[in-house]
């Protein structure tokens, strides 16, 4: 059951809104596919590591990110057909409503993800106490934009066949598409959620059994074989684009700078159940620039190897605090390789783990204690959405003047901090950032930002870091 050798077929996974169950859908279609000996190339559109994290899981390959506003058009093109190239199908996850972007002409939607790769939609309609409504819905998705190509629909939420046979009749007569599936009300506890969606896979304690749930789920409400055809000829007709076997994983297109011939250097990546969020493309870019990555977690590791440098990502310190704050011999060591100037960079949860402290239902857990900041934690998420941030101050990392892109998600807020101006390299135009609209706080070598970068839009970073580790190095 393989796709022509001179197409890349892919679908993009959409909805109506958010939290419509395309997730669900997409990691049931992937996991069930793999099953059937497809080998499934899965795609996150926007800047989401939980849901990516778990489509990783479904497929058995890594999941990258397509983010237009994040990188540039031609750049998230290249990401996506170097990526997909050694599969039968590519399966791209949505986000939001599939005609939801940041402005009026719909700029960053899913919808013109989807007109980008020139691939069809498969729409997810929740269809939670309604029947016809749901072909009025999608006819209306359907007129919108002409050049959106939905091939067919599942419906979710279904309470029973006679429900389902009433969407069916609807959306076939009024919209002349198939409908692929019908799923059920599922069992929560199958998927639990938390303040920031799903939880991730690394932290679900029977993740196996989770993707066993929503696979048996597609194999037994989706007909995949269906609409497996439909996804081939649909990208059959449409001519889309060749096949191009010199580009793969290793090529220019997944790391914004050409591999290094010079000695590697060691770079620690903090990676555990606590702080799991990076993105593919930002870990090749490392290695791609010289790096040999070495993955560290403080939650069970006294000290920190030899390194070069460290990247911490993002992640959820907060559930994890009691630990890290028992740890008290890897905190020490680390905040006394800062004081070393061992080059460090953290985002997000890897900036609070720079941090003093943070305050959890009225008691406070120490962290490293490398940055006067100390943390706590809101019902609310204070900071939401892309960033744009503009490097005003000198810093070890980036230039003055240099603008960057990137993203912001978090619960944490700033329960009192100690700064000058020069100590935040980063005016946010866009953002909420750290303090007062600044962002980017810098001691020693170390730094630590709210602002995720993606490093095929910021291609100045991963070059910046080795630099530094190569410094050093050779100290």
């Amino acid at each position: 059951m393989h796709a022509s050798s001179d197409i890349i077929p892919g679908v993009v996974v959409a909805g109506l809104r958010g939290g419509s169950g395309k997730t669900i859908i997409s990691l049931g279609i992937a996991a069930a596919w793999k099953r059937k000996q497809i080998a499934v190339s899965p795609f996150k559109k926007g800047p989401d590591y939980i849901d990516a994290g778990w489509l990783s899981l479904a497929a058995g390959r890594p999941c990258y990110n397509l983010d237009t506003f994040l990188c540039t058009p031609q750049v998230v093109r290249d990401s996506y057909f170097s990526h997909a190239v050694s599969s039968d199908i590519a399966l791209v996850e949505g986000n939001r409503g599939l005609y939801d972007g940041i402005d009026t002409d719909g700029s960053t939607s899913t919808a013109e993800l989807a007109k980008l790769l020139n691939l069809p939609v498969l729409l997810v309609l929740d269809c939670t106490k309604s029947t016809r409504t749901m072909a009025a819905l999608v006819m209306g998705c359907q007129q919108f934009d002409p050049e959106i190509r939905i091939i067919g629909v599942i419906l979710n939420q279904v309470a029973g066949s006679r429900h389902r046979k009433k969407v069916t009749s609807n959306i076939q007569q009024f919209c002349g598409i198939p409908v692929f599936g019908a799923i059920p009300k599922l069992q929560s506890e199958d998927f639990p959620e938390r303040h920031m969606g799903l939880v991730t896979s690394a932290e679900h304690g029977s993740s196996i059994q989770a993707l066993d749930a929503v696979r048996n789920m597609a194999i037994e409400h989706v007909n995949l074989d269906d609409l497996y055809q439909a996804v081939i000829k649909d990208c059959r007709d449409a001519a889309s684009f060749k096949k191009t076997r010199t580009a793969g994983p290793g090529s220019a297109i997944s790391a914004p700078v050409s591999r290094s011939l010079d000695p590697k250097v060691v770079v620690g990546v903090i990676r555990d159940s606590a702080f799991q969020f990076y993105y593919p493309d930002n870990l090749e870019a490392l290695e791609n620039a010289g790096a040999k990555l070495e993955f560290i977690s403080p939650l069970n590791q006294d000290r920190l190897p030899d390194v070069d440098a460290l990247y911490m990502g993002g992640g959820f310190p907060e559930t994890h605090a009691p630990q890290l704050a028992e740890n008290r011999s890897f905190r020490e060591h680390l905040n006394a390789l800062a004081r070393d100037g061992l080059p460090i960079y953290a985002e997000c949860g890897g900036l609070i783990f720079l941090g003093q402290s943070i305050c959890l239902h009225g008691h406070e857990y120490a962290m490293s204690g490398i940055l006067p900041i100390w943390f706590g934690l809101a019902l609310k998420p204070q900071g939401h959405g892309y960033t744009r941030v503009k490097v005003v101050h000198k810093n070890p990392f980036f230039p003055v003047g240099e603008v960057l892109k990137g993203h912001e998600f978090r619960y944490s807020k700033i329960l009192n901090i100690k700064y000058q101006d020069p100590d935040m390299a980063f005016l946010m135009e866009r953002g909420k950032g750290i303090e007062d609209k600044k962002d980017g706080f810098h001691k020693y070598n170390t730094f630590g930002t709210y602002t995720h970068i993606h490093a095929l839009g910021s291609v100045s970073w991963a070059p910046s870091l080795i630099k530094l580790a190569r410094a050093y190095q050779s100290r």
